[in-house]
């Protein structure tokens, strides 16, 4: 009689893999609706509200585009470079741990890290770009409007692709990673 190795029955029970276990899914679709949620720091329905009602509505907006935008235009000139340098070599170390070394967490990391950090880059150019031009009213929300529909398409394009080499990493390692 075999004897019961509780390590092997929890791995097959619940795949650890990246790309076959749902909580990554999850995750991933909580990631993309949140970023798409929350343009440069502020709740796109703020920006519903004050496109439908004007008025304080439109003040608050308003209010909450400038600390946002100061907040991040502060960050960018603190910090910029040394955050732009730490975010470059975390992404590498993923691409190069996932992609050359073949580990499969560090390639789900990355799917995250790499449009993330691209979308960071384009918030922080739309609240310079919002920042210096002083825009208000309609043009602010059309430049954030802009921007979240931005936010989206980076995030199809990265849901797609993270969905095509998960199910190739799913089918080249079989169920339980012995391939075919």
């Amino acid at each position: 009689m075999d004897t019961l190795d509780w390590y092997d029955v929890v791995f097959e029970v619940i795949d650890m893999r990246s790309f076959s276990n749902l909580w990554y899914w999850i995750a991933l679709a909580v990631l993309w609706s949140t970023a798409s949620h929350w343009v440069i720091g502020v709740p796109y329905d703020m920006v519903q509200r004050a496109r439908r009602r004007g008025g304080q509505a439109e003040r608050d907006l308003e209010d909450m585009v400038r600390i946002n935008v100061n907040r991040l235009l502060h960050i960018g000139e603190v910090a910029g470079a040394w955050l732009l340098a730490s975010v470059s070599a975390f992404v590498s170390a993923l691409a190069v741990l996932g992609f050359w070394y073949g580990v499969e967490f560090a390639q789900a990391l990355f799917f995250f890290a790499l449009p993330m950090a691209v979308v960071g880059g384009l918030s922080m150019n739309t609240a310079r770009r919002i920042g210096t031009e002083r825009i208000r009213g309609e043009v602010l929300r059309r430049r954030l409007g802009r921007h979240r529909m931005l936010v989206q398409a980076i995030g199809m394009v990265s849901v797609f692709v993270t969905a095509m080499w998960g199910m190739y990493q799913n089918l080249a390692l079989g169920p339980l990673g012995r391939g075919f």
